[in-house]
């Protein structure tokens, strides 16, 4: 994926199966599958890939949000994020154990 390789990941990434969505500003919500998960940001599929880098956004994960995202990577249906402020570690558990479909890592 693309820029997957920008610099050392700050912190791990955990493998997910999330449903989610997102919002840009006051538009539509439209849903998306979370893929992956860090405190920092997550990955998702975007059947609609119209999204930009650079794009600020709000995401739900599943009942957890909104939160305020900054698009910085996409491509074709597949989107990188990073969060304004990192997950709590006990959310982040929670979406991991709780919330995925398939657990990961």
């Amino acid at each position: 994926m693309g820029q997957e390789d920008e610099e050392a990941r700050r912190e791990q990434r955990h493998h997910v199966a999330v449903e989610g969505r997102y919002r840009t500003g006051s538009g539509v919500p439209k849903d998306v599958s979370v893929l992956d998960i860090s405190e920092r940001g997550c990955r998702f599929f975007d059947k609609f890939g119209s999204l930009i880098p650079g794009a600020q956004i709000t995401v739900r994960i599943g009942p957890i949000g909104p939160i305020a995202a900054t698009v910085k990577w996409a491509e074709r249906q597949v989107v990188g994020v990073e969060f304004e402020n990192p997950i709590y570690g006990p959310v982040l558990d929670h979406i991991r154990n709780e919330l995925a479909r398939n657990p990961g890592d």
